[in-house]
């Protein structure tokens, strides 16, 4: 057993071994029946919810296929997305009234031009929930837009509004998707590099010369 120990732990196989050597008592095989069996009547009941849940969403099973495409959004996300927004995005007049009632649009509270607050809606709490944890599961993926944009607006905004960004852009995309029964269409990693090269070229060159080398940029031919 302490073969299997995770990589991440500070304690030794050795250590670990010693403390798996112990007395089990029949108070704590009762403790352990009664966990097992929570387990698995909890496993019982997700599995019958989950047969429901297949039974329901079957005739929207093209638009979940659809929003799998997108990165970070698993089939369980799809449903969680469709239940709360449904497929017929002509209630929304634009993405951005989406966003807006997904409570993905920060206020802007401003007073003789000083910005009091940034805050976001509360918006539909279900729906942002799910959209933030997509957003996180595709920024793990450093091959792909939504990565890039976080990666982009973390170095100017920090991690959590960056991370709201990207949720807003997933949503965004669902919209279209959804709209226009389409699969997903990644822009890449380096869209943003691509979108402006000059700026980049230039902070590159400045690094550079941080760094005590003189540089030159020219166009290649």
């Amino acid at each position: 057993m302490a073969a299997l120990r995770d990589g991440r732990l500070t304690a030794s196989r050795e250590t670990l071994a010693a403390a798996l050597h112990g007395k089990v008592t029949a108070h704590h095989r009762l403790l352990l029946s009664q966990h097992l069996g929570t387990i698995a009547h909890l496993e019982q009941t997700v599995t019958a919810f989950e047969k429901q849940i297949a039974v329901v969403v079957a005739p929207f099973n093209t638009a979940v296929a659809c929003l799998v495409t997108i990165p970070g959004i698993s089939a369980t996300a799809a449903h969680v997305i469709i239940a709360e927004i449904g497929v017929d995005m002509s209630r929304f007049a634009t993405a951005a009234h989406l966003r807006s009632w997904a409570g993905l649009c920060p206020q802007l509270n401003e007073s003789a031009g000083k910005v009091m607050s940034r805050r976001l809606r509360h918006g539909a709490p279900w729906l942002k929930t799910v959209l933030v944890q997509c957003a996180w599961a595709a920024t793990r993926n450093k091959n792909n837009y939504l990565h890039a944009q976080f990666v982009r607006l973390r170095a100017r905004r920090g991690p959590q509004k960056a991370i709201i960004a990207v949720a807003a852009s997933i949503l965004t995309t669902a919209y279209y998707l959804l709209r226009d029964q389409v699969a997903y269409r990644d822009l890449g990693s380096l869209y943003f590099a691509r979108m402006d090269k000059e700026r980049t070229a230039q902070r590159l060159a400045r690094r550079i010369k941080e760094l005590g080398y003189e540089v030159e940029i020219r166009k290649a031919a």
